[in-house]
């Protein structure tokens, strides 16, 4: 089942043809909106769905408003939910999607979390055995990330033909990724980022595939005069591997490009004052600058230096999708 909250091509069909998966059954055709219309229409329409399928599990991945439409959907009619990337906090409540991971972390009966730290945070659930709505109890485990698998599997699949498109030289540029409605709806926080990228740019080439909100966004905050940085249109799933392959480093406030700069051995200036991946800040792989332009720029230098890093196996062995199968297998047969 496909929400559609996702409708542009280069977000959504692309994914569909380029990474040769099947089209889904079903598309809501939700569409954008405000979180709640988007997670209200969502909801209504998976639970008809699931009243004519009748699922013995429904299975939600990471922390969007169709996480959380599916988990209510589901959660009202006593169908058991395994929550892929659960445990995950920010324990930043203005974060959409830090509720929708609350909630739905809530209301899980399957909890598969990608690290450690995920185990960590959901502790307080293995004892409440009247937490989930489907009458068993709550199973908690650390099977890895399933993006790892993912990162590992396509990148083989990703040429570097994107590169010379757009007029970029492996390891000689930076990526830069901002789509978080705390950097582009605020003025001075979109302000202060590209205007520093911009001069930055100066220094090395900077490419930033940008998503159509923030494009928008630019022209209403009267953003300007940014002729150093290589805008683009957003890129496929492939093509985004590619370019952060051979980049030198990445600047993001995404928290999945966070996580393939490391699996790619990349690394990362994070825009915002926390991240869910503690272990890549604590490993010295990622630095927090938020919006703070002489912290960005601090980090831009500090790698530009090309500091020697190490990037342990923190998500996994690249498994997790084989680990969960076989846990939602034996657990309801």
């Amino acid at each position: 089942m496909h929400s559609g909250q996702h409708y542009d091509d280069k977000m959504s069909a692309v994914f569909f043809s380029e990474l040769e998966i099947p089209l889904p059954k079903y598309n809501l055709e939700v569409g954008s909106g405000s979180h709640a219309t988007q997670t209200a229409e969502t909801t209504i329409k998976l639970e008809k769905i699931l009243l004519e399928e009748k699922p013995d599990c429904v299975v939600v991945f990471g922390d969007t408003n169709t996480t959380l439409a599916g988990t209510l959907a589901a959660s009202k009619l006593n169908i058991p939910i395994a929550h892929i990337e659960s445990g995950l906090r920010s324990f930043n409540k203005e974060m959409p999607e830090e509720i929708n991971r609350i909630i739905t972390d809530t209301l899980s009966t399957f909890l598969f979390c990608p690290t450690e730290e995920g185990v960590k945070n959901l502790s307080h659930l293995k004892s409440d055995k009247s937490q989930p709505t489907s009458g068993l109890n709550p199973f908690v485990e650390n099977v890895g990330d399933i993006m790892l698998d993912s990162s590992l599997f396509y990148s083989k699949k990703a040429s570097q033909e994107i590169l010379s498109t757009i007029g970029l030289e492996p390891d000689n540029y930076v990526l830069a990724t901002i789509h978080r409605d705390f950097n582009t709806d605020n003025k001075q926080r979109l302000t202060d980022i590209f205007v520093t990228l911009n001069a930055l740019a100066e220094r090395l080439p900077i490419a930033i595939p940008l998503h159509p909100r923030t494009v928008q966004k630019l022209k209403e905050h009267n953003i300007t005069h940014l002729g150093n940085i290589k805008i683009i249109p957003p890129v496929s799933y492939l093509e985004m591997l590619a370019l952060e392959a051979h980049s030198k480093f990445i600047i993001t406030d995404s928290g999945g490009v966070q996580k393939e700069a490391f699996f790619l051995k990349k690394p990362s200036l994070i825009l915002r004052n926390e991240t869910e991946w503690i272990e890549i800040v604590e490993n010295e792989n990622a630095l927090l600058c938020d919006a703070d332009p002489e912290k960005i720029i601090n980090g831009f230098n500090h790698w530009m230096s090309s500091p020697e890093l190490s990037y342990p196996s923190f998500y996994g062995k690249g498994n997790t999708a084989e680990l969960i199968c076989n846990t939602l297998v034996n657990q309801l047969k």
